[in-house]
């Protein structure tokens, strides 16, 4: 047990660069209240990191007593942390081993705390059932990834989701009439109304469903709301960005021939073979498509590939309704990540746009299986 006494100033100043919470990697206990009763005490422990006599844990000859008071060998630590790297595993925890531990907490708390109003964003929540998958989404999950740039306007997060549906997405024209009447119907009660009646319009969106649901739920949001869409990662499991691949470019493919029928065939997360599309609209179709050299789940690593498929996909819009008339429909056959889905649906402007006829991928059905259209038709070119 330590010896010395510590001022009672560098005591407050560790108390704040801890948040008052121990320091322990993992731990993050509040330190200002009884776990069980609630009671407000003080629960803290000061620990040394180089103890403040020599034959103390981690003492040493010299440094013991030049670091005694100094706050940066001090840790603010609940009891058990405290009594486990000054007794009960003291050679597990070295020095550098309980520095690093200190300066990641204190960078977090820094970090945090740092953070203006103008950083608020709501939290959007939306999942629907895939496949034999329900939606895995929740709170601790995903508002994570939105620090240091944003941090949650208020918990709980906005939900869209549709709770314990017994509906999936093989149950065909079914389950896409409910999913996107609830969609519709909880964005117009729960996002629509909430921004319009607040000051902060920003949202932070996390979606995972299939994926003609996701592209409802960007037109929806459109580009009206100011808005950060984030991608699930596989490798490692995260909604944080990663980083921009170097020399990253996507291709478009434009069809050789001008017909009424138009395809989009978007290969980015798979690769969509064009036979599987004349399958269902006919070998007189023009088939655009969007494409990178290896198409994969997790292609989709930083921010700037995501606006860059919203700047394609807004001149391909353009130049789709160019090249083949006022009249069309837009059959959209997607194998993407959720983020370009939902950014996709933002780009799409209604009053300028085709409407698009969304299709979704099921094993279980054969294929692709039409889903819904988005948008007025002008003819009758389904």
């Amino acid at each position: 047990m330590s010896k010395t006494k510590i001022p009672e100033k560098v005591k407050l100043n560790l108390w704040v660069k801890a948040a008052g919470r121990c320091e322990y990697e993992g731990c993050n206990e509040p330190l200002w209240e009884d776990s069980i009763t609630l009671a407000k005490m003080n629960a803290s422990y000061i620990a040394h990191i180089i103890a403040d006599s020599p034959g103390g844990p981690r003492g040493q000859e010299t440094l013991s007593e030049i670091l005694a008071k100094d706050i940066s060998n001090l840790m603010l630590m609940c009891d058990i942390h405290h009594r486990l790297i000054d007794k009960e595993d003291v050679d597990n925890h070295p020095v550098e081993r309980l520095r690093e531990m200190k300066r990641k907490h204190e960078e977090r708390i820094e970090m945090v705390t740092s953070i203006t109003d103008t950083m608020k964003s709501h939290v959007l929540i939306y999942g629907a059932n895939i496949g034999e998958h329900a939606s895995p989404l929740n709170w601790k999950v995903t508002t994570s990834a939105m620090l240091p740039k944003r941090y949650p306007e208020e918990n709980p997060a906005i939900e869209l989701s549709l709770k314990n549906s017994s509906f999936y997405d093989d149950d065909d024209t079914l389950y896409w009439t409910i999913e996107n009447e609830q969609l519709k119907n909880q964005f117009k009660d729960k996002v629509k109304r909430k921004l319009e009646s607040g000051d902060n319009k920003h949202l932070s969106i996390f979606a995972l469903a299939p994926q003609p649901l996701l592209i409802l739920l960007g037109t929806l949001i459109s580009d009206i709301y100011p808005a950060d869409v984030y991608q699930l990662h596989r490798e490692p499991t995260t909604w944080k960005w990663q980083y921009e691949p170097e020399h990253f470019e996507y291709k478009v493919i434009e069809p050789i021939k001008v017909h009424k029928k138009v395809a989009l065939n978007l290969s980015l997360s798979a690769s969509i073979d064009n036979s599987r599309i004349t399958n269902v609209l006919g070998e007189e179709t023009s088939i655009w498509t969007i494409t990178i050299p290896s198409p994969n789940n997790d292609f989709l690593k930083g921010e700037n590939q995501l606006s860059q498929f919203r700047v394609l996909m807004r001149e391909l819009f353009n130049k789709i309704k160019f090249t083949h008339g006022e009249d069309c429909i837009i059959h959209i056959f997607p194998a993407i990540s959720v983020s370009t889905a939902v950014e996709l649906g933002r780009v799409w402007m209604p009053k300028a746009d085709l409407p698009l006829y969304l299709y979704d991928e099921n094993k279980k059905n054969g294929g692709f299986q039409s889903a819904f259209l988005i948008g007025d038709i002008k003819s009758d070119n389904l």
